[in-house]
């Protein structure tokens, strides 16, 4: 069987407003920011953690609806599909984890 070996996560480097954004892109949409939310996942450029969209999401409310309530462009449809996508792509990984755990 292959090892799978971590990778380091790239850290990308911004100005924004004038200050220092540093942050590990999840994907376009979704970063881990050290100094921002404790690092938990956030929509890029904002304090809006992943969590709480997706919470929202489980009681109900649409894509529609979060992305018309929060009005920023950073939150939008596309941004949504992918914080799910990589939600259902971490359950996996779990799901994985704890099978070879057993």
């Amino acid at each position: 069987m292959a090892k799978m070996t971590k990778r380091r996560p790239k850290v990308v480097r911004e100005i924004i407003g004038g200050e220092v954004y540093e942050y590990v892109p999840l994907g376009k949409h979704i970063v881990s920011a050290k100094g921002v939310c404790g690092g938990r996942p956030t929509f890029k450029y904002t304090r809006v953690e992943v969590r709480h969209i997706l919470n929202l999401l489980a009681h109900g409310w649409t894509v529609d609806q979060i992305v018309q309530d929060f009005n920023r462009p950073e939150i939008n449809r596309e941004a949504i599909e992918e914080a799910m996508k990589l939600a259902v792509k971490a359950l996996e990984r779990w799901a994985h984890e704890v099978g070879e755990a057993a």
